[in-house]
């Protein structure tokens, strides 16, 4: 189904519903400051075996995202970091950056398997935050694929309703999104290292 939000004054009914959704084991597709991802609560499995159905991955061999709300909720779910690797992050967050750190005991197991990594963002997207902050815990997520030839599909939700509606529960259609993914930073070394340079200004580093 698909849901019209507007990002500056997101609909509280619809973010609720939407909210109910994701806390009964449901996958929407939603938006970022970056590309539409698919999303699920992270205490969910099944949810998260879902989306890797769809996308047509194994769950045991990819490091998903975490979506929170705040600097103090990616410190409830990582293990502490230096000084220096929290300025940081609060930096360049909420934006459109991924930082991996190490889990901590509160992340799910069957989201991090062996690696105890785990890469966590605040997209600087209203509606992404509605939803976290509805649902009391962050969400996981899943760029939606960019096929080529076919970008729009990646970038028009109506399109991508199209394409994946009968196989999640909402899509969320919050205008044309983007093509360029979020910066992916590994924090887990003594050195930062950029795993992928995307939309995020590397100069805040």
């Amino acid at each position: 189904m698909l849901i019209r939000l507007y990002e500056e004054n997101p609909n509280p009914k619809l973010i609720r519903q939407l909210s109910e959704c994701l806390m009964d084991g449901g996958v929407i597709v939603y938006p970022t400051d970056t590309i539409y991802g698919f999303g699920c609560n992270i205490f969910k499995p099944k949810a998260i075996e879902r989306i890797a159905r769809i996308k047509n991955i194994e769950v045991s061999k990819n490091t998903f995202s975490i979506v929170c709300n705040s600097i103090s909720q990616i410190a409830d779910y990582a293990k502490p970091i230096d000084n220096h690797y929290f300025k940081i992050i609060k930096r360049c967050l909420p934006g459109p950056f991924t930082f991996i750190l190490e889990a901590n005991s509160k992340i799910p197991k069957h989201l991090h398997r062996k690696k105890k990594h785990v890469g966590l963002r605040i997209p600087n997207n209203n509606i992404a935050l509605e939803l976290v902050n509805t649902i009391g815990n962050p969400m996981m997520s899943s760029s939606v694929p960019i096929i080529e030839n076919e970008i729009e599909y990646t970038t028009d939700p109506e399109l991508i309703n199209e394409k994946y509606g009968d196989m999640v529960d909402f899509v969320i259609d919050a205008g044309y999104g983007e093509l360029e993914p979020s910066t992916i930073i590994d924090l887990t070394g003594s050195e930062y290292e950029v795993i992928r340079e995307g939309k995020g200004d590397l100069g805040l580093l």
